[in-house]
């Protein structure tokens, strides 16, 4: 090897990449983070729409506007008071509790109390349910 001088090495760093980097990769959290300890410059931008969903937003107006118009007040219809009061008389003549009523026809112990209360809005599966466990009749004439 003459002629050579002398060995010396180079100590910088050399960084291969096989590609740049994505917008993805860019925007990512350790790549932020990364940014910011190092004291590069990051750019951040708010989308004026973002998070939004346009279908939902574009017809609020007008069923807005429609409500607003509307002077009639409604509300669900509610157990009458013959039903209710039959319900309850049915089940104290079977000697039956809420909560094993509403085990016979498989529902939850709180609808019983709720059409017993009169606060639940009808079924009619249910009140079919109700006639044949209690053996009533509480739709229609009696």
């Amino acid at each position: 090897m003459a002629g050579v001088g002398p060995l010396t090495q180079d100590w910088e760093p050399v960084v291969i990449r096989k590609k740049p980097l994505n917008a993805a990769a860019r925007k990512d959290e350790k790549a932020v983070n990364a940014a910011r300890r190092s004291g590069a410059e990051i750019e951040t931008l708010r989308k004026s729409h973002a998070g939004t969903n346009k279908a939902a937003s574009s017809s609020t107006s007008l069923n807005t506007r429609k409500l607003d118009e509307e002077t009639e007040n409604l509300a669900h219809d509610r157990v009458p008071t013959e039903l209710k009061k039959s319900i309850m008389q049915a089940r104290m003549d079977k000697k039956l509790t809420q909560s094993q009523l509403a085990q016979m026809i498989n529902e939850k112990p709180q609808i019983i109390q709720e059409y017993e209360s009169g606060k639940a809005i009808p079924n009619q599966q249910i009140i079919v349910k109700l006639e044949r466990a209690l053996g009533v009749k509480l739709r229609g004439k009696k």
